[in-house]
């Protein structure tokens, strides 16, 4: 009898081990009960959504806004690119988002999107700017062009925005209108050459919290 004990003793002990790995490779951080990770576009509104201002809000207002950029004939009809500078959002809703994420997004639309009809200057990086043209004037960089005599682009334009909301909140729910307004300063006369805006109203039995 032993031998054919031994027959099976070595596989069902390969199969132990076998099976013993395996749950080591395997083991990690489950929740059953909880709701598992859902990949949404971010146009989408998923299952936890409140009243104010969330992805699908923000890839369609900028959209628009892009799309309404490109259509006027200060940028269309140009016949050099014209430079815009980026100048904060004034969010006056009461939703303590991050506001200047519209403008970062329609910069990258139109940046992708405009083949060359525009020029963004990044002012928000002048010290290391002005830090690398001094450098390259003192001769310790090399510059493809004459360091001597270049100096940065001035701003044809500033793009900048406000939000602005109404809440009313019941014992029915909670109601939120918000208006998103932007618009291109002409940097040279002050005068407003570009206007567009959305608006959205949202209502829901809860409000949500956002970050």
């Amino acid at each position: 009898m032993k031998p054919f004990l031994a027959r099976f003793t070595v596989p069902l002990a390969s199969a132990a081990v076998v099976a013993l790995l395996s749950g080591c490779a395997s083991s990690g951080v489950r929740n059953p009960s909880g709701v598992p990770v859902t990949h949404l576009n971010a146009d989408e509104q998923g299952f936890v959504a409140g009243t104010g201002v969330e992805s699908q809000d923000l890839v369609a207002v900028t959209d628009k806004m892009a799309r309404s950029i490109l259509g006027i004939p200060q940028i269309a009809n140009a016949a050099t690119p014209p430079t815009i500078v980026l100048e904060p959002v004034d969010n006056q809703t009461r939703f303590p988002i991050n506001k200047d994420i519209f403008l970062t997004r329609i910069r990258a639309q139109l940046i992708s999107k405009a083949q060359g009809k525009v020029l963004f200057l990044a002012r928000s990086e002048m010290a290391a700017l002005e830090k690398e043209r001094n450098l390259k004037r003192e001769g310790a960089l090399t510059s493809g062009a004459d360091a001597n005599v270049q100096e940065f682009k001035g701003a044809d334009y500033f793009l900048t925005g406000k939000l602005q909301g109404l809440s009313t909140r019941t014992a029915a729910g909670t109601s939120d209108y918000i208006l998103y307004d932007f618009h291109l300063i002409d940097a040279r006369t002050s005068g407003i050459v570009w206007e567009d805006s959305a608006e959205m109203k949202k209502q829901g039995l809860e409000d949500a919290a956002y970050r």
